[in-house]
């Protein structure tokens, strides 16, 4: 197999995530996200990409808070699992949480034991201060509020996992 590199994300990339990210949003693996919604997130995105272009993976970064991120969208294609390719982009993604500042990463996953051999673990309470909880509930954001776990976001019906890594 050739060799992959993770890099950002560019918004010619975006119909390879929607592509890589729609089967798995068929299966009730991770949640589906509009086209539209990637441009928007672009930014957020790492992408591993084969030596011909070809995208073969892809996670995003997003900050929720000062000292505190989540790991979105982690998904590999099929034929590269197994491979390294998920520890690859999430390392870059931990990379870029503490440069960035953070401190802590977020996840919500049915892959608890690939997130557990990178040091997360489940998390059942709340693990932000009430006045941070306070401005957290403001923002319309559904991820931050399945953080959270308010009343307002449906039950977890996928039935995954909250996970928390320390930096």
């Amino acid at each position: 197999m050739p060799a992959f590199t993770v890099r950002a994300a560019r918004t010619a990339d975006v119909p390879g995530i929607q592509q890589l990210v729609e089967p798995l949003a068929e299966r009730r693996i991770l949640l589906g996200k509009d086209r539209v919604v990637l441009y928007e997130a672009v930014q957020e995105f790492r992408v591993a990409v084969t030596d011909d272009g070809t995208i073969i993976g892809c996670g995003a970064l997003h900050v929720m808070w000062e000292d505190l991120g989540e790991v979105r969208t982690l998904a590999v294609t099929d034929a590269w699992l197994g491979k390294g390719v998920g520890h690859a982009i999430l390392e870059r993604i931990q990379s870029d949480a503490v440069e960035l500042g953070l401190s802590r990463l977020f996840c919500l996953t049915f892959e608890t034991t690939f997130f557990g051999r990178h040091g997360f673990a489940p998390i059942e309470e709340s693990v932000v201060a009430p006045e941070v909880f306070a401005q957290l509930t403001l923002s319309p954001d559904e991820g931050v509020a399945e953080f959270l776990d308010l009343s307002r976001v449906k039950q977890n019906t996928l039935g995954n996992t909250r996970m928390l890594k320390l930096l």
